[in-house]
């Protein structure tokens, strides 16, 4: 049952877990787009403009969203442009397979922190992963993979 002292774990986990799993969903993106000599933006959060290092910028609303925005890669192709729209997935899959590695071998200690950040991993996986069409210029990591493996249709920008 939901109680009064759970309002700090709730509000730990909406303001500080949440944001840390889509901080290195979107860092997943940004890294492959490196990789294939792209440039990208990586912005995390709505809103107005609160700090911007180098080519990261973090938003008034920052548990509100994440968004990596990308072109001109050096290696231009459907599997590279697969791979880009892949990474923040297998970026949260790593984080969880570490964290777990580190708690199984004794290195971290079991923690509410730990299962939160763990369960919106996996939700962030998931959902990003549904090929789903949001509109017409705006779909779901899986749904641009399938495109950009079946029509060669490549977009630049990544929830």
């Amino acid at each position: 049952m939901f109680q009064l002292e759970d309002m700090i774990s709730f509000f730990w986990a909406f303001f500080f877990v949440l944001p840390l799993v889509a901080f290195i969903h979107q860092l997943g993106h940004f890294v492959f787009v490196w990789m294939f000599g792209g440039k990208a933006i990586f912005i995390l959060g709505r809103g107005n403009l609160l700090f911007k290092f180098g080519k990261f910028e973090v938003n008034q609303y920052y548990f509100l969203d994440s968004f990596c925005q990308y072109d001109n890669l050096k290696w231009d192709n459907r599997y590279t442009h697969a791979l880009v729209y892949a990474a923040g997935s297998l970026f949260n899959l790593s984080s969880i397979l570490i964290i777990n590695l580190l708690i199984h071998k004794g290195f971290l200690q079991p923690h509410i922190f730990f299962y939160q950040f763990v369960y919106f991993s996996v939700s962030f996986v998931f959902f990003s992963l549904l090929p789903i069409k949001y509109s017409e210029t705006h779909s779901s990591d899986g749904r641009s993979i399938y495109d950009v493996l079946k029509y060669g249709k490549s977009c630049s920008q990544l929830d």
